[in-house]
């Protein structure tokens, strides 16, 4: 699918509605929620060394000249290599959670869809071409994010939903280059961003409560619950084709 094809079908404007999605959900959680564990200790699999690649060094910076972190404000220098050594690490953990995450949405597919096993699996985005078009996205959506939070608290809110999009939209795209991802994303945000974010509190809010009602812990099981709106609003809204397989093709021909 190309992105004309893709901003045709957001122009359709097929309704959907709230309460019919997250109904879906619930019954596709039932389903999804293993996967769902799964997902997110991979996600503390990656983030956690990668924290840790920046936090080791800090404190060893700080056992060798105490005075480091002991300003208020912080010096120019210590801001600089702040600055330095964090946004590289959140950039790269930002590029494999949302190859994580593409691949979570093609094994909810598939499980919706009663596909074969083999038809997704956590590690199929992890190739050179997926990699490097991921971390563009995680450094555009950065920016993004960036510049809305300092125009003030409104911009954050209504690039919320489009940023959100981005992975749902890349697991079944992932042969559109990343201009065109972000672009599918703003188009299918904007169309829908009323019951989109509102999917995305009220889901995020009942994973928090029956999360917690289930002795706390509960919520790493829950936690995969608010993916589950974004995949059926793609669902309801863009469809997926006959032919909506990764293959050898896609590994090999779409870089960019």
């Amino acid at each position: 699918m190309n992105y004309t094809e893709f901003s045709n079908r957001v122009e359709k404007n097929k309704p959907i509605d709230l309460g019919d999605i997250l109904n879906k959900s619930f019954e596709l959680f039932k389903k999804t929620w293993t996967q769902g564990l799964i997902h997110l200790l991979l996600n503390f699999l990656i983030v956690i060394p990668i924290s840790l690649l920046v936090f080791i060094p800090m404190f060893f910076a700080g056992l060798i000249d105490a005075r480091l972190y002991e300003h208020t404000e912080p010096s120019i220098l210590t801001i600089m290599t702040m600055f330095v050594m964090v946004f590289p690490a959140v950039f790269l953990a930002s590029t494999f959670t949302m190859l994580l995450n593409a691949a979570f949405f093609r094994i909810v597919k598939r499980i919706d869809f009663n596909e074969d096993e083999q038809s997704a699996s956590f590690g199929m985005f992890f190739t050179g071409g997926y990699i490097k078009k991921s971390f563009v996205l995680a450094f555009v959506t950065s920016v993004i994010a960036l510049v809305a939070t300092l125009a003030c608290f409104l911009p954050l809110l209504y690039i919320a939903v489009p940023l959100n999009l981005i992975p749902v939209i890349f697991a079944f795209n992932p042969e559109l280059s990343w201009r065109d991802l972000v672009k599918a994303s703003f188009t299918l945000g904007t169309k829908k961003w009323l019951i989109i974010f509102g999917l995305m509190i009220v889901s995020a809010i009942l994973a928090e409560i029956v999360g917690f009602l289930l002795c706390g812990v509960g919520i790493f099981v829950t936690m995969s619950f608010v993916y589950l709106p974004m995949y059926f609003v793609y669902k309801e809204v863009i469809g997926f084709d006959s032919n909506d397989v990764i293959g050898e093709k896609f590994t090999t021909n779409y870089s960019n």
